[in-house]
């Protein structure tokens, strides 16, 4: 094991250390004055010091809280060393707002000779990280004090966990403060001496088109640089700003580019249409350019990946790799996932298209979007019209909803099929088990070596959902599952070291052994294979047995007696909600009864390694023309706990092909072969059981399906008519990616 794992052991280990278990004595009345808050702040802190059990990092807010400046500096340093040794030198850098802090400097002569001295010992790349640390604004910090204070309010005590996070949040949101306050002008001129800055571009793309752009290039760069692009519908001048930042303090031209009708940019917004020949003409724009080489790289997490697989769809010569991470492809994960429409990110479109800027207010409006689905489904209306609901139309929901299959307004957005055998670059795709994009980054995975076997495309995936797949540092609990500490890495440094390797010669990152490399959740270990199926190491068929076995039914390897399950599904009960796929938590306390048929294995003897994607051909005879469902595998562990692997959510007349529909015969046996679901990689220990859950989706958060064999935006409680019945046939199976765990 490297150093950097011991070392993210040890923090892990430290981190969920608590100091013992009794309650600390509290006072607050509610709506307290802030300076009383703050005397019972201070007070909380000197009790948590009085525990020798604290890990440094919870002492070093503890002291923050309580005044002790020198002694919180003495540990920040000894802190920010060790994480700088581990090779975490973003998370070493997180703590720059506090150490500022730590020296007591509260005006601004005071503050900038301490930021001075701090940034004199940084190269480039620290000095972005730490200014993206002091750029945080305290306003969200403010809010979570805020909350957990209210959580507390008139108690005569604290649990010791809830008073460490109080005095947490108590620091940092000092911290943030004073940096808010007096750091943005020494950041700005720190910035400035680093880097050649230009935040004025305009590019020409089209006729009467010109989209907008900031690039940064290091002040010591003696001769044209690769440059290292983003391509963003994101417009936030101050975060794109640091990401150029940390491109050119890794040695490139770092330039952001607007989408179409962006910031200071021209043209109408038009979410994925355009960004493939906008990204391609600025990929020709930027390689002319006297600071450039020639070359071009491009990068960047969910819409970014996506642009950097829409340019690469047209081949520019200049572009030389591609990272995209937790890439999207329109029409396959959102708004749809297998010709499914998902009211997950409703409001997004809003977001991004209500004006040159992000609409942060809309968007915000989290009440308005968390309700929506459920006020649209009770209604029993047709999908179609759920922004009526809303009360504000969505006109671009409204044009995607016009696209049921995956037609060519879909396919012309990204490479499809045959596109694939032309793109030649490197490309390494990042993405995690938990990503809720990772259908559509796989699926750029699996369709690129289809199509060119011998494409120098290398996969990396681990146990990371959307935002901690493209994140610095990961978080070590996941929605209540522990993430190994080998699973640590910093998205953005492995994508310079990846650059370095294709453009400047450098080895290839270590953790990238080989084409497949993933994370192995429950062994702390990282495996690599040169092909998914190498990775898999075989597979396991599985019948869904009819046999009763109390309230489940047996998951076996043999083929069952012959004979059928029935469901019985009133879609036009709107006060029933179906069972629930989505990985939250990832694991539960146990597993409960719901509306899904349930399956389940024997025990295993001895620990498995699932590694893959399962696949399923389901035998099933419907009383209509179409349903759509969920099949959704989990381990379910020797102490009742359950741990979600993977799912699938599929329409079933689109199961053979997203491109057409194939209507059911009603009473007519059909086979549904699935395999659009999602990788997971986790050792299965001796003594779990798989546990699979079949149903019929129905719920406010998807289109309902009834059944009528048309456009199924346009159908409504209405058109239920007889319920919904399935036969599901003892012949179904899915296909497992099991081996015996390998040793070590």
């Amino acid at each position: 094991m490297t150093l950097r794992a011991l070392l993210a052991g040890l923090l892990l280990a430290l981190t969920c250390t608590r100091v013992a278990a009794s309650d600390l004595r509290w006072s607050l009345p509610r709506d307290a004055p802030p300076a009383q808050v703050d005397t019972a702040l201070q007070a909380l802190g000197t009790e948590l010091l009085q525990s020798a059990t604290l890990t440094d990092a919870q002492r070093c807010h503890a002291l923050l809280a309580t005044g002790r400046y020198a002694e919180a500096r003495a540990m920040i340093e000894k802190l920010r060393a060790t994480l700088a040794a581990a090779g975490d030198g973003a998370a070493a850098q997180r703590w720059m707002p506090m150490l500022l802090a730590s020296t007591g400097a509260r005006d601004a002569e005071a503050y900038s000779r301490a930021f001075h001295s701090a940034f004199a010992g940084l190269d480039d790349v620290a000095a972005v990280q730490a200014d993206a640390a002091l750029a945080l604004p305290p306003a969200a910090v403010q809010a979570q004090l805020t909350q957990a204070l209210a959580a507390q309010a008139d108690a005569a005590t604290v649990p010791q966990s809830a008073a460490l996070e109080l005095v947490r949040l108590q620091a940092v949101l000092r911290a943030q403060t004073l940096a808010a306050a007096l750091a943005p002008a020494l950041l700005d001129a720190e910035q400035q001496r680093r880097f050649v800055i230009d935040s004025g571009l305009r590019i020409p793309v089209a006729e009467g088109v010109v989209l907008s752009a900031q690039l940064a290039r290091p002040r010591s760069a003696s001769a044209p640089l690769p440059t290292a692009m983003l391509f963003t519908i994101y417009t936030d001048p101050p975060k794109n700003r640091l990401k150029m930042l940390l491109a050119a303090a890794h040695g490139y031209a770092g330039i952001v580019v607007d989408a179409r009708g962006k910031g200071q940019g021209t043209g109408t917004i038009a979410p994925y249409e355009h960004d493939g020949v906008d990204a391609n003409a600025a990929i020709d724009w930027v390689s002319r350019q006297p600071w450039s080489d020639g070359r071009v790289a491009m990068y960047g997490g969910s819409y970014e990946g996506f642009t950097a697989w829409a340019a690469a769809r047209h081949h520019h010569p200049a572009l030389k790799t591609i990272v995209p991470y937790v890439a999207a492809i329109p029409g396959q994960g959102l708004p749809m996932e297998n010709n499914v429409f998902l009211s997950a990110n409703y409001g997004w479109a809003f977001y991004v298209a209500n004006g040159p800027m992000l609409d942060t207010d809309t968007y915000g409006q989290q009440d308005r979007w968390s309700q929506l689905p459920g006020r649209w489904y009770a209604s029993g209306r047709p999908y179609r019209q759920i922004d009526q609901i809303d009360g504000t139309p969505n006109p671009w929901l409204q044009r995607w909803l016009a696209h049921p299959a995956y037609d060519g307004y879909w396919q012309a957005m990204v490479p499809y099929a045959e596109d694939f055998r032309d793109i030649r670059i490197p490309v390494l795709t990042i993405t995690g088990y938990y990503d809720d994009g990772q259908i559509s980054a796989l699926q750029y995975f699996t369709d690129h070596m289809r199509y060119r076997p011998d494409a120098d495309h290398v996969l990396l995936i681990g146990p990371y959902d959307h935002g901690g797949a493209q994140a610095a540092s990961k978080p070590m609990q996941l929605r209540g599952y522990t993430v190994d500490p080998v699973a640590q890495f910093d998205t953005p440094a492995l994508t310079f070291q990846w650059l370095d390797h294709v453009l400047r010669g450098a080895p290839r990152p270590a953790l990238l052994a080989d084409q497949v490399n993933f994370q192995l959740m429950g062994s702390n270990t990282w495996g690599h294979a040169a092909t998914l199926d190498a990775a898999a190491g075989g597979h396991r068929t599985y019948y869904l047995s009819t046999a009763a076995e109390g309230d489940h039914h047996p998951l076996q390897e043999q083929r069952p007696t012959p004979g059928t399950l029935r469901q019985t599904v009133d879609l036009a009960d709107r006060t029933e909600v179906r069972h629930g796929y989505y990985p939250f938590p990832i694991v539960a306390a146990g597993d409960e009864p719901d509306t899904a048929l349930t399956f389940l294995s024997e025990p295993f003897p001895a620990p498995m390694d699932l590694i893959g994607r399962f696949s399923g051909d389901l035998k099933v005879r419907i009383n209509k023309r179409d349903m759509d469902f969920t099949v959704t595998v989990y381990e379910l562990l020797p102490d009742g706990r359950r741990m979600q692997l993977s799912y699938y959510v599929g329409r079933a007349s689109h199961v053979r092909d997203p491109t057409t529909r194939q209507l059911l015969v009603p009473g007519r046996w059909t086979d549904l072969p699935f395999d659009r679901t999602r990788m997971v990689a986790r050792r299965v220990g001796a003594g779990s059981r798989l546990l699979v859950k079949v149903d019929v989706l129905k719920d406010a958060m998807h289109q309902v399906n009834h059944g009528t064999g048309r456009d199924v935006s346009d159908e409504s409680a209405a058109d239920a008519g007889e319920p919904l019945q399935v036969d599901w046939h003892s012949d179904s199976t899915l296909s497992i990616p099991l081996r015996p765990a390998l040793p070590g």
